[in-house]
């Protein structure tokens, strides 16, 4: 299915994104490794594994409502990643 597969590519890539931008911003102030930034990759990286789990659900009602509730999620997450992102710069 098309569908699962970019679904995959678009989690992998908007935290991969999250995660580059935040060592981009740590790097921009000087401030390698910072508790914030890690504290931000942390939570990408956990959003990550708890995402590519729910897509790879198969024992779900309806497999086509579930993945649209797993790209909202992911929205929302990545959503307040951002934002916590621009906090940190």
């Amino acid at each position: 299915m098309a569908n699962i597969r970019d679904l995959k590519k678009d989690i992998n890539y908007v935290l991969g994104d999250i995660i580059e931008a935040v060592y981009v911003v740590d790097a921009a102030n000087n401030k390698q490794d910072s508790k914030e930034g890690a504290k931000i990759i942390d939570s990408a990286i956990t959003t990550f594994d708890e995402l590519i789990v729910k897509v790879n659900q198969r024992k779900v009602e309806n497999r086509k409502t579930h993945l649209k509730s797993v790209r909202g999620e992911l929205e929302k997450k990545s959503k307040a990643l951002v934002d916590q992102l621009n906090k940190l710069s």
